[in-house]
């Protein structure tokens, strides 16, 4: 059995144990994930109608030869000058959904594309992606864990040549730059590249921009890029000279943070335990107003996506999901610190999948 079937198998699993008639998803991650590609995403309806023994596409047909190189599931298509609606009749009959009670819509795809299903299926009751397909991508097989690692490797190779290159009189789009041409090396995508030095470093999405490194900067390095379906994220510090007063102290509390947020990665523990171990250890410190995100998100097809690591989020870490522990202290008009793993939980806690140590980089003078 193929990833793809393997994966449909699995969904309609899912969505017999959550009473789900019908799952309605659009171009997209979703469907990169099931069906290993998506059909061009415009403004175009189109939709993959799935049930318990059929699917059926609404297919564009300016789209539809493309997309037959990909898969033999059934269109139902429609050109600019028809519009969509008989062929969504079509395929809603064509799959026997047209009398669908519990929808799951893809609360990832167009808002018109939600609401031609919802006025098709008045009587219909909706929730969203998150209990099935959705619940499916949080947990990695070994095949994405490989991708996954993969990716992890090239960024540290990515990360060790900014360390390299990092000197005073560089800009921080300079050091981005020598970053994005490293992943490119190695046919990676790259998808941003935070470069942010000094005061900067105290924007957690910090712009990165035309401002010179100088001797006695912090600087945070946040990168990640693509290659393949998956991608990577890491974030790193670096230090020019000695760095700023109290750097050290601020850097061992995030260090422990992100520790504590390790040592409470477990599977069954809900995600908000684990933000809260790496947030009563920075709270504990007296940074706590200075920690300004949540401690992670996941990480597959989608650079963000569940589980998130919030506050609030009751979320039950599973053995197989894949997730960022990201604490950070970022002090007004001095300088930030984030320290960024990849971890894909096992059994037993877990897993990182960088290699580089989270100990601040020294460049040279």
């Amino acid at each position: 059995m193929n990833a793809s079937a393997s994966r449909m198998e699995k969904l309609r699993a899912q969505m017999a144990m959550t009473g789900t008639d019908l799952v309605a998803i659009g171009p997209g991650a979703h469907m990169q994930w099931l069906l290993g590609f998506h059909p061009h995403a415009d403004e175009r309806p189109c939709l993959l109608l799935i049930v318990a023994e059929r699917e059926g596409f609404l297919m564009p047909a300016l789209n539809a030869d493309a997309s037959r190189q990909f898969t033999d599931i059934a269109f139902h298509s429609w050109s600019d000058d028809e519009g969509p609606g008989a062929a969504l009749s079509a395929a809603l009959a064509g799959t026997g959904s047209e009398n669908a009670e519990k929808v799951s819509i893809d609360e990832t795809m167009r808002a018109d594309f939600a609401l031609l299903v919802l006025d098709a299926l008045p009587n219909a009751s909706r929730s969203y992606t998150t209990e099935t397909i959705g619940a499916l991508r949080m947990q990695k097989d070994e095949t994405e864990y490989s991708e996954l690692k993969q990716n992890a490797m090239i960024a540290d190779l990515a990360m060790e040549t900014a360390f390299a290159a990092i000197k005073p009189g560089l800009t921080e789009l300079q050091i981005a730059a020598i970053i994005r041409e490293r992943f490119a090396d190695h046919g990676a995508k790259p998808l941003f590249t935070i470069v942010g030095a000094a005061a900067n470093g105290a924007f957690p999405h910090h712009q990165t921009g035309d401002s010179k490194i100088k001797d006695g900067d912090a600087i945070v390095i946040d990168i990640g890029a693509r290659n393949g379906t998956y991608s990577s994220d890491i974030t790193r510090m670096a230090l020019v000279g000695a760095g700023p007063e109290g750097y050290a102290e601020v850097h061992a509390i995030v260090e422990a943070a992100v520790q504590a947020a390790l040592a409470a990665a477990r599977p069954g523990v809900q995600a908000m335990e684990v933000d809260a171990a790496a947030r009563s250890t920075i709270a504990a410190a007296g940074y706590g107003e200075y920690f300004l995100h949540r401690t992670g998100h996941g990480l597959g097809v989608e650079g963000h996506e569940p589980p998130y690591i919030t506050a609030t989020s009751e979320t039950v870490l599973e053995t197989g999901m894949v997730f960022s522990i990201e604490p950070g202290i970022y002090l007004p008009d001095r300088f930030g610190i984030r320290l960024e793993e990849i971890v894909i939980l096992r059994d037993d806690g877990p897993e990182i999948l960088s290699r580089l140590p989270r100990t601040a980089h020294i460049a040279k003078v």
